[in-house]
This record gives structure tokens, C-alpha cells and sequence, in this order.
């Protein structure tokens, strides 16, 4: 009998990717995201934190494979749970709205992998100022000027989130993960 695997591999997060074709610039976006994630939560493991860092990585690659559905986060979460992958799912699920982040001393993946998505713009490191940016521009485009405040209560927290890692970590977001590019 052959036991399945706790998380899917880089190779399995690949395969999900070509079965629902996901674009290379989603694709990209989403190893980005990972691999931010995976840099913020193995600097937190080295100060005494407990973080799965499998999970961190697989959600971080999964979180947008069917980006372009309606429902994308939904969706994404019903492939996963499908696949046995409950713990991508919960993530993937929240990704989109996930707020508020924990306090550092509760710590979690789902905290991890949506930090990553709130600093990365398309495949690249951005920081908050400019992905937040971002996120006001696009609901402006899309005609929603008044989401504009909401997002910036939403940047808040992940402004006071990411100063309590930075206080922890003894670095700076950048520091950490300011080098990736894909």
C-alpha cells in the first residue's frame, strides 16, 4: 500500500498547474509567493518557532492555480480538499480576505502564506507600500475608488504584523526576502 504524501511536492504543485492550466504568469506568481513565504517562516523557525514549512510551500504554489475562475480561492480550495490536501485547502480558502493576521506569539502557516501574497506583485518581491499601491490602483481601474480605505485598514495590519517579525527576526522584510525574483 502506498501512503500519500502529508503536502504536494514541487513536482505535484507542478502536475496540479499543467492539469488546470494555469498561466506561466500565474504560475510564477504563485513560486514567488512560496518562496517568500518559505523565507519569512524558515527565519521565525530559526528564533524557536513551529511552522510546517512543507505546508507553507505547497499552499504558497497551489494558493492561485485556477486564478482566472470566478471564485478562484473557492475553487482552488474544493481541488484541494478533493485531492485530500485539507490543510492547502483551509489556506487557499482565506487567502484572498484573510485579516487579521495573528500575533506573532500564535503564529501560523495561513499567516505565512498570505503575508507572501500580500508582498509580492506578479513574480517579484514588492514590500507592502508598493503592493498596496497596487491594490488601490486596481480597484480604481476596476471602478471602486471606495474600497480605497478598507484596503488601507487591511495594510495596517500587515504593516503591524510584519513589524513584529522584522522586531523578532532582527531584519527587515526586505533583508529577508527582498532578493527574490523568479
Amino acid at each position: 500500500m502506498q501512503v500519500k504524501q502529508k503536502h504536494p511536492t514541487k513536482e505535484e504543485c507542478i502536475r496540479l498547474w499543467d492539469k488546470y492550466e494555469t498561466p506561466p504568469h500565474i504560475r510564477q506568481h504563485c513560486e514567488a509567493v512560496a518562496l517568500v513565504a518559505c523565507a519569512v517562516g524558515e527565519k521565525l523557525i530559526e528564533r524557536g518557532y513551529d511552522l510546517d514549512m512543507d505546508l507553507i510551500y505547497a499552499a504558497g504554489m497551489l494558493h492561485d492555480v485556477v486564478r482566472l475562475a470566478e471564485d478562484h480561492e473557492k475553487e482552488g480550495a474544493a481541488i484541494m480538499r478533493q485531492l485530500g490536501y485539507e490543510q492547502e485547502a483551509k489556506i487557499i480558502e482565506v487567502h484572498m480576505h484573510y485579516d487579521p493576521f495573528s500575533p506573532l506569539e500564535s503564529v501560523n502557516e495561513t499567516d505565512i502564506v498570505c503575508l507572501g501574497d500580500r508582498v509580492v506583485i506578479e513574480h517579484h518581491f514588492a514590500g507592502i507600500d508598493k503592493r498596496y499601491q497596487h491594490i488601490i490602483d486596481k480597484a480604481i481601474r476596476r471602478g471602486r475608488p471606495e474600497a480605497e480605505p478598507f484596503i488601507l485598514a487591511k495594510k495596517k495590519d500587515v504593516v503591524r504584523f510584519v513589524s513584529d517579525i522584522e522586531k523578532v527576526t532582527g531584519m527587515t522584510l526586505e533583508e529577508i526576502a527582498g532578493d527574490i525574483e523568479l
